[in-house]
């Protein structure tokens, strides 16, 4: 586990990357690495941190993932994010959009074991390096199909902004079976219109969450056009929270 740059600045930010040795070897026995970035802003070491999960086929440093990160420095959150199994620096093979590409790239890092292991090592190299601090998770999608474990096995994560994903998926079992466990304060996002996580099965994974603060924050559209508005409404959630 160890930096692999000095900080630098980065659209409004100042980052730092890391990596840490991943759960689940490549497909050759190699062993294999977690690519990870921490984000903060320029002026303070910040008191909080929120971790970020990507969707799908994107990678650590998707844009939308910057910008999540962006506000929350602007609140004096850090962040920080890795790359998901078989997901930017540790994809095995470019997708072009075969139906079974994402289950090949789940599978390729261990499954949901494997991820869980990898984000633990990632939070725990951050807090040996900058301290442990009250911490939130935001991840919509893939970063659902991580975050729902993560937050409901690790319980240094305190509150937690999930949803565009349901008891669907190469790992739908696992949600099913992990949703209960949650204790935390949540907020589910939905979009109404979904063309790739059915909307039943959204609903399913939120009535499925075991905590007793959960809300449900639905809007019309298809699976990416979630509104500003509300990604920017979960980032002062969390900013509420982790106070």
């Amino acid at each position: 586990m160890s930096w692999t740059s000095t900080e630098y600045e980065g659209e409004g930010l100042v980052e730092r990357d890391f990596a840490v040795p991943a759960a689940h070897a490549t497909a050759d026995g190699a062993t294999a690495t977690v690519a990870g970035v921490y984000r903060r802003p320029a002026d303070v070491e910040p008191e909080r941190l929120v971790l970020l999960g990507h969707g799908g086929t994107t990678d650590k440093r998707a844009e939308y993932v910057v910008e999540v990160a962006r506000l929350l420095a602007g609140r004096g959150i850090a962040s920080m994010a890795i790359d998901g199994p078989g997901h930017g620096e540790r994809a095995a093979f470019p997708f072009t959009g075969a139906v079974d590409e994402f289950a090949r790239a789940w599978a390729s890092g261990g499954g949901t074991d494997g991820m869980l292991a990898d984000w633990r090592r990632a939070l725990d190299f951050v807090e040996s390096e900058r301290g442990p601090r009250p911490t939130g998770w935001w991840g919509l999608s893939m970063g659902t199909m991580m975050g729902l474990p993560v937050v409901a096995t690790d319980e240094r994560i305190r509150i937690a902004v999930l949803g565009l994903m349901g008891t669907w998926g190469p790992n739908g079992g696992d949600l099913a079976r992990l949703a209960p466990e949650l204790s935390c304060p949540v907020r589910f996002l939905v979009q109404w219109d979904d063309e790739l996580v059915p909307r039943e099965r959204a609903l399913e994974l939120f009535g499925l969450l075991g905590s007793r603060k959960k809300t449900l924050h639905a809007n019309p559209g298809a699976h990416r056009a979630v509104p500003t508005f509300e990604v920017a409404g979960s980032v002062e959630y969390l900013d509420h929270h982790l106070r």
